[in-house]
C-alpha cells in the first residue's frame, strides 16, 4: 500500500510540474504590421525589429509568456485578431472610438503627435488647413492621419497609400506635395538618404475624437484578462527602466507622452 501511496504521489507531483511547466511556456501571438519604422519593421531577412517589437518582447517578459509575432497588413489586422490568427496586436494602433467597438484596449504605452512633411524646396509654411490648401496630401489608409487629412485638409487632395514607405517614395519623387504622419515616423524617415529630399513642416495639435490618447494594444473583444496582464506589465516595465532603455534605444525624447 505504502509502495502504491508513493507512486501515486510522485504521479501525483509529476503532473503537477508538467502542468507548471505548460503554463510557463504558454504562447502568445503577437501581430505586428513590419511597414512603421522605427516602430515596426522587416528585415531584409525577414526578421521583425522596431520600438513595438522590443516593448512587445519586454511585456512579455514581465508576463513570464513566450511571444511569437505574425507580420499582417494594416489594413487587414483587425479582422485577423478577430478571427484568431494572432492574439494581441502591438502596431502602433491608436486608441479610438471606431475602433473599440471592434476590439479591447489596453492603457497607452506612447503617444507621440502627428506632422507634416514636405520637400526641401516647398513653398508650405505651415500644417493648417489654409496652409495646404491646393496640395496633394498623401497618408496611409485606415489609420489616424488619413481620417483626420481628409476631416481638416478639405481644400486639399487627399491621397491614400497601404504603407508609409510607398508615400514616402512618392513625397521624394515629387509625386505628392506632402505628407501626414506621426512626428517619429517622419523625423525617422527624414535623417536616412531617402529621407534627404524633404523636411518637417511642423507637428500637429492631436485631435483627441480623431487621434485618441495614444497607442495601445488591441485583444480580441471580452478579453479582459489579457488587457489587465498588458497593463500590469506596462506599469511594471515604466517602473523598472526596462521601457526607458528601449525608448532611448530608439528616440532622444520620451515617447510615452502625459501621464493622462
Amino acid at each position: 500500500m505504502r509502495t502504491a501511496l508513493r507512486i501515486a504521489l510522485a504521479a501525483s507531483a509529476a503532473l503537477l510540474t508538467l502542468g507548471v511547466a505548460q503554463a510557463q511556456e504558454k504562447t502568445l501571438r503577437i501581430g505586428t504590421e513590419g511597414a512603421y519604422p522605427p516602430f515596426n519593421n522587416l528585415t531584409a531577412d525577414g526578421q521583425l525589429v522596431g520600438f513595438d517589437i522590443d516593448i512587445a518582447k519586454a511585456l512579455c517578459d514581465e508576463m513570464k509568456v513566450k511571444c511569437t509575432f505574425v507580420a499582417q497588413d494594416w489594413d487587414g489586422i483587425i479582422p485577423a485578431l478577430q478571427a484568431g490568427k494572432f492574439d494581441a496586436i502591438v502596431a502602433s494602433m491608436s486608441i479610438t472610438p471606431e475602433r473599440a467597438e471592434k476590439v479591447d484596449f489596453t492603457n497607452k504605452y506612447y503617444n507621440t503627435p502627428p506632422a507634416i512633411a514636405a520637400p526641401k524646396d516647398s513653398d508650405i509654411k505651415g500644417v493648417t488647413k489654409e496652409d495646404l490648401a491646393g496640395k496633394t496630401i498623401g497618408v496611409q489608409a485606415s489609420t489616424t492621419h488619413f481620417n483626420y487629412s481628409t476631416k481638416v485638409y478639405t481644400d486639399s487632395t487627399i491621397k491614400p497609400y497601404p504603407t508609409a514607405q510607398e508615400y514616402q517614395l512618392d513625397l521624394a519623387n515629387g509625386r505628392v506635395d506632402a505628407v501626414n504622419d506621426d512626428i517619429t515616423v517622419l523625423e525617422g524617415w527624414l535623417a536616412t538618404p531617402d529621407g534627404a529630399c524633404c523636411k518637417l513642416i511642423g507637428a500637429i495639435t492631436p485631435d483627441i475624437e480623431i487621434h485618441g490618447p495614444g497607442a495601445g494594444i488591441a485583444v480580441r473583444k471580452g478579453d479582459t484578462e489579457l488587457v489587465n496582464q498588458f497593463n500590469n506589465a506596462i506599469d511594471a516595465i515604466r517602473a523598472n527602466g526596462k521601457y526607458k532603455e528601449i525608448n532611448d534605444k530608439y528616440f532622444k525624447y520620451d515617447v510615452y507622452g502625459g501621464e493622462s
